[in-house]
């Protein structure tokens, strides 16, 4: 019999056995309602969060909304600016281009009105003074570049008509002072070969010693030993 018992006892058949807690039942439905008021107000705030959270995305929406509208009228503004400033550079490009041809339209006129009044000059000096000269210089100029170059031009004609072909040379000289004193010299090369039948224009340029003030220049015509035209010119 007491073997029965120690092996009931000791085996799973033995008696089931109960645990129960000594909190009382008023303090078990306290808990409960406070865990459950705790989980209402942990809903509550997560509804709230959630609204805000709406209300926030909402408003970022419009403002995105907004933004967008903005980019776009600044963009089509960008781009009729742009189509202004378009058309006035082409209408300044051309502008540019037209005044560019008309000023060398007008230099060509300026050059052409020189040329034609040269040819005058040229026309009129061809002209007999008296009637009687064979050779004579005319339009003898001459001019001072930088101070140490001489620039000259001498035009020689025969007021004749059919004049026969004149054949000389051409003797250039500077005159002045050097240094405080007198001074003279031919232009470099000397005298030049002389040719022509009507009319004949020499141009050339001279270096000047340093320190040289240039007073007059001369220019003879001559043909063999005798001197047919003398002309100078002061600066």
């Amino acid at each position: 019999m007491r073997f029965k018992l120690l092996r009931r006892r000791l085996t799973i058949s033995s008696p089931r056995m109960a645990i129960r807690s000594s909190m009382p039942w008023p303090l078990r439905w306290a808990g409960v309602a406070v865990w459950l008021g705790f989980c209402a107000a942990m809903s509550l705030w997560a509804f709230e969060l959630g609204r805000e959270l709406a209300d926030v995305d909402d408003k970022a929406k419009e403002e995105l909304l907004r933004l967008r509208a903005d980019n776009g009228k600044l963009q089509s503004d960008r781009d009729r600016v742009q189509s202004i400033l378009n058309t006035s550079g082409s209408a300044i490009t051309s502008e540019r281009a037209a005044q560019e041809r008309l000023a060398a339209q007008i230099r060509t006129l300026q050059a052409e009105n020189r040329t034609l009044r040269q040819d005058l000059g040229l026309f009129e000096k061809l002209m007999p003074a008296h009637g009687t000269e064979q050779v004579a210089i005319r339009g003898l100029q001459a001019e001072v570049l930088s101070g140490t170059q001489l620039k000259w031009q001498v035009l020689v004609i025969q007021p004749l008509k059919n004049a026969p072909e004149f054949r000389g040379m051409l003797e250039v000289s500077v005159s002045g002072t050097l240094r405080g004193k007198p001074w003279m010299m031919p232009v470099p090369g000397g005298a030049q070969p002389l040719q022509f039948r009507q009319y004949r224009r020499v141009a050339g340029m001279a270096d000047l010693p340093p320190d040289a003030v240039v007073q007059n220049v001369s220019a003879r015509v001559l043909e063999g030993a005798v001197s047919r035209a003398v002309q100078n010119v002061t600066l």
